[in-house]
Formats: structure tokens, sequence, C-alpha cells
């Protein structure tokens, strides 16, 4: 079967699967193909796993005798911060090196029971630290629409190998905006839920208040199926909740709030545009746009980057070089072991954070920082919850800029985390949002994807997908905005 008649959607594959139209072992073979083609360039994968074939031949057998399982056949590529047991797992640092996982993840086990293929490892930024995937130990993740260009981060191995069509759908973790920016510049779809609809059991932490796993793909269909899978209460995760139920039809028109702060200085003018514009075809098809506002959006970011450093501090004290991963060859006692370990296994980025965390905890500082960040994230939450009385989802632009250049901001790490402006606050409140392509941009003669965010209230992510598919839906070709 030719490599054009494989269709890219989830729903459509299965249901090729079904039709006998091609098997499991036909499609992973496909796609293994287009990872040993572009992945050199792109470097989406740190491991491709060597029994995907195997895997997907075992599926096909499972079909055959009966089964309907709702992912069967489906590769997935899952970030390298989420453990599958007997897999090499590392967070894209070089200080768990080696270590191999004991167990699942909840969210890998539900894959797994739902029939997903495991198809590898993707690139990450180090423990999820970054906004580019530049940060990992292991070189960088290059955008699959001009790779001179960054995918975006922490999470940009995952978006690059959807992009790229190197797999259907992909998982991510999400703490100030890692799934749904390089969902924006990378051009696909990333879903990032409730905090605690998706247990984080099995996930390296990085900042556990904010974590959140979701999925990647093609479509807000395709990202729904994978959420259902993997949301629900979970007994090895005291912070999940119960998955959430389907809402009702949508009372029309629905009501999108747009925040007036998300459209002032530093957003680049034709991301600008290209959100404006996808709201003004959302608009047409029947949604009622409000301007509102968020007063305390401003304050987001400082009090995001006082807080995750915080618990960055706290949950990398486990690595030491005593109980997994690499360990110091040379120290000479329990000391240098830990000081040389850390050294040399943590990179820049991590250690920035760690300094940052340790100093806003320490005594004297807590009071002047952490705990005047948490009363900012109240204040956000607070702000969300007002602007939710009186619409139903809260629209604006993912990201202040298209992707930039590899090396362009790696030097001026307060530049970097200005790509997270727009998306820190969701997880200072706990809410689901999404991220879906708008209309391209044109920059340097490169067309480069633009992400279009929308907030939900909490604990209604089915109410949230809904918007995002009447969205998605209302674009002329219902994926991409009118082309700028």
């Amino acid at each position: 079967m030719s490599t054009q008649s494989f269709p890219t959607g989830v729903r459509d594959i299965v249901a090729g699967f079904a039709a006998r139209t091609f098997s499991a072992e036909e499609y992973a073979r496909f796609v293994l193909g287009e990872i040993e083609r572009r992945d050199p360039e792109l470097h989406a994968f740190l491991e491709v796993f060597d029994d995907v074939v195997q895997q997907a031949r075992e599926k096909d057998a499972e079909r055959a005798a009966g089964s309907a399982a709702p992912l069967l056949g489906i590769p997935v590529a899952t970030k390298d911060n989420l453990l599958i047991r007997g897999r090499r797992a590392g967070a894209g640092s070089k200080i768990l090196e080696g270590y191999v996982a004991a167990y699942d993840a909840t969210a890998i086990a539900r894959l797994g029971q739902a029939g997903a293929v495991f198809l590898g490892r993707t690139n990450m930024d180090e423990f999820a630290m970054g906004s580019s995937t530049e940060h990992s130990a292991f070189g960088p993740t290059k955008n699959p629409h001009d790779p001179t260009r960054v995918p975006g981060g922490s999470s940009g191995g995952s978006a690059a190998a959807v992009a790229a069509g190197f797999a259907p759908a992909a998982l991510g973790s999400d703490t100030g905006g890692s799934i749904r920016q390089p969902a924006a510049f990378s051009g696909v779809v990333g879903f990032k839920p409730t905090y605690g609809t998706v247990s984080r059991s099995g996930l390296v932490v990085m900042a556990s208040s904010l974590d959140q796993i979701g999925p990647f793909a093609r479509s807000v269909d395709d990202a729904r199926l994978l959420f259902n899978v993997i949301a629900g209460r979970d007994p090895l995760d005291a912070t999940s909740a119960a998955a959430p139920s389907a809402t009702a039809a949508a009372k029309k028109p629905l009501v999108i709030g747009v925040p007036k702060e998300y459209f002032g200085d530093g957003l680049d003018p034709a991301v600008a545009r290209s959100v404006r514009q996808a709201l003004a075809a959302w608009e047409r098809a029947g949604a009622r746009l409000e301007e509102i506002s968020l007063p305390h959006a401003r304050f987001g970011l400082a009090a995001y980057y006082i807080i995750m450093p915080a618990e960055v501090s706290s949950n990398l004290a486990r690595f030491d070089g005593i109980r997994y991963g690499y360990r110091a060859p040379d120290a000479e006692n329990l000391l240098s072991t830990y000081e040389q370990t850390r050294a040399q296994g943590f990179g820049a980025e991590p250690k920035r954070r760690i300094m940052l965390g340790t100093f806003a905890l320490s005594h004297g500082y807590y009071d002047a920082y952490y705990e005047k960040a948490q009363r900012v994230r109240r204040l956000i939450r607070d702000d969300f919850a007002a602007a939710f009385r009186s619409v139903d989802v809260i629209a604006g632009p993912t990201a202040p800029m298209p992707a930039f250049r590899i090396g362009e901001r790696t030097s001026d790490p307060l530049q970097m985390y200005l790509a997270d402006i727009y998306t820190v606050g969701v997880n200072l409140a706990g809410l689901p949002a999404i991220s879906l392509p708008a209309a391209p941009v044109s920059v340097d003669g490169a067309s480069l994807p633009v992400g279009l965010q929308l907030i939900g209230q909490w604990g209604r992510d089915h109410a949230l997908l809904d918007a995002a598919a009447d969205a998605e839906a209302a674009m002329p070709d219902g994926r991409r905005a009118i082309t700028a």
C-alpha cells in the first residue's frame, strides 16, 4: 500500500484497521519508515523502541480475536518523563542516565489497556524546564515546519513527532504551558486537562501543584479520545479526581471572553492578526465575542517563576546519585558524591531553577517572595472565576510569537520565560486549556504555525473540548484558519 493512502487521524486509522484496509503492522512499518527518513534531522525521539512491529502484530491478533479496544494498534509517542515498565526514562537529563522504570505510569497503563502501541521516548527540556526543547541534555529538537527553529517546549519532541507524521498522537506534560506552547509552535492540537483529572503517578515530577499530563493530536476529536482513555481517579495519586462527565449540548451562541490583557504590548502583530482572524471566523459561525479583563494576568509570570522553582528545589533534591541514575565516578565521600553528581548531572536550567527556588524558600525571603506569589495565585484564580460568570470560554493567543530560531533566546532566560506569558496562569489556577492551530504566519519566507488558546472552567473539560471542536469546525478546512 502506498504511503499516501494512510490516514492521519486516530479515529480514521482505527476505522482503517477495523475495515481491514490496512493492518496495525503495516501502519507501524509506515511510521517507522517516516521516523527513519526524517528524525535524524528533527531529533524528536530519544529512543524508538525495537519491538514496535511486534507490538503491532500482537494488536492485529487481538483484533482478529474480537477486541475492540479504542486505541487498538495506534502508535503513541510518549515524553521521556513518563515511566514505562522495563524501558529507560531520563526526563531529558544526564542525572537519570541508565534509569529503567520499574512500573508503568498510570496514564501509560491506561493507554496499554486501550490497545496503544508504544512507539518511543520523545525529547524534552531537562526535567521539563524550558520553552524550546533546547535544554535537553541530548541536544535540541527541531521544528518540522522549519528545522532552523524550535518546536517549543518542554514537550517539543512529542509535538514535533505528531507534526511530522511520526505518530498520530503523543503524550506530554504541562507545568506552565509545556503542552500548549509546543502545540502552537508545531501546528498541532495540545490539550492540558484540569489539574488532577489525569493521574501524575509515574510522571517524573517537576512542580507537584502545577504538572498535568495531556495529549497531542491532529484534531480536537483525537485529543478527546486520548483524554477519555487516560483520565480518571487513581489510588496511586491522592490529587487525582474522577474523570469529567460528558456535557449536555452547549447553549448557543457560545460566549467567548477575549481578555484585553492578552492583546497588549509584547504580542507579535502577525500573531495577533492570526488569532483575531480565527476568532472572527468563529464569530461568523455563531459564537459571540465579549471583551473581558483578567486584571492580575500581568503578575502571572512573576508568580509562576517563584512558585515553580520552589517546588523544583524540593522535588529535585531526591536526585543525589545514591538511589538511581548517574553517580559521579570520582567522588571521595558522601558529601562529594552529592555535590559532584548534582554538579555534573544537572544542566544549566535545572541548576538555575533549583537556586531560585531555594532562595525563595529560605529564611527571611519566604514571606517576601513565596507567600506573596501564592497570594497572587489566588487572585489569578479569582479573576478567572469572575470572568466565567459571564462567558463560557476564554480565548486568546497561546504564545506571543511564532517559533523562534534555535539559539536565539538561550543566552537570555527572561526572554525565554516570556514565551509562557499566556499559559502559566492556567496552571496556577488549575484550569483546562487547549491550543489549536490558527492561520500560519510568514516569517523570513517560512510559514510558521500560530496557536489559538481556549481556556475552560475548572472540571468542565468536555465543555471546553466541545467549544474547541466548534472553533475548529469554523475554520475553513476544519484545522487551519484563514491564510495569513
